[in-house]
């Protein structure tokens, strides 16, 4: 399936399917039925979302949060959130006789979070708001892990659904599923 990305190339196809009936609409007119067809009110608007417009476009954020115990870290982000280590750059977590602080990335589902003993990177008692699709089946795997120190709920709230959890270090993050009204109008869908 197409997605917005190649809205260009869709309306060339569209004007050639309808040339081939005998409709006659320019490309232009092409590329506006396109762009209601995504749902954006004009050919401006979709191209403005689209990749190489040459719009300054960020791609991912990595919350940077601040743990003081690799052992605790291990437990809570990927044994109870279900995260992998991607890399860090202090050897294995567990060697007590590792000679620098931990600075390591974890991540599931394309989420990535940087977990850091290094002083002055972060302080605890964070926060990290993290939108996500299937959070039900999240919040439901999350509770089947019966994990003693956190029995997060499934909160409703204006924007969606969310749920929280409480880090061993005094960081929050809140995972957050929009409901689709918010979601078509932040343009996430």
């Amino acid at each position: 399936m197409r997605t917005f990305h190649d809205a260009k190339a869709m309306a060339k196809s569209l004007r050639e399917r309808l040339a081939a009936k005998d409709i006659a609409l320019n490309h232009s007119e092409c590329l506006e039925l396109v762009a209601a067809e995504f749902g954006f009110d004009n050919w401006n608007m979709l191209a403005a979302r689209i990749d190489g417009s040459g719009a300054v476009q960020f791609t991912h954020c990595a919350p940077i949060i601040r743990i003081f115990d690799t052992v605790k870290a291990k437990e809570f982000y990927l044994d109870f959130l279900g995260f992998t280590r991607d890399w860090d750059d202090a050897g294995e977590w567990e060697n007590p006789a590792r000679s620098a602080p931990l600075y390591s990335s974890v991540s599931r589902a394309g989420q990535h979070l940087h977990l850091t003993e290094h002083h002055g990177d972060a302080s605890p008692g964070g926060n990290a708001f993290i939108t996500m699709h299937g959070i039900r089946e999240f919040h439901a795997e999350l509770i089947e892990k019966q994990y003693r120190y956190n029995k997060p709920g499934l909160e409703t709230v204006d924007w969606g659904l969310m749920v929280t959890v409480s880090d061993p270090f005094g960081n929050k993050l809140r995972f957050c599923e929009y409901k689709a009204a918010v979601a078509k109008r932040l343009g996430l869908e």
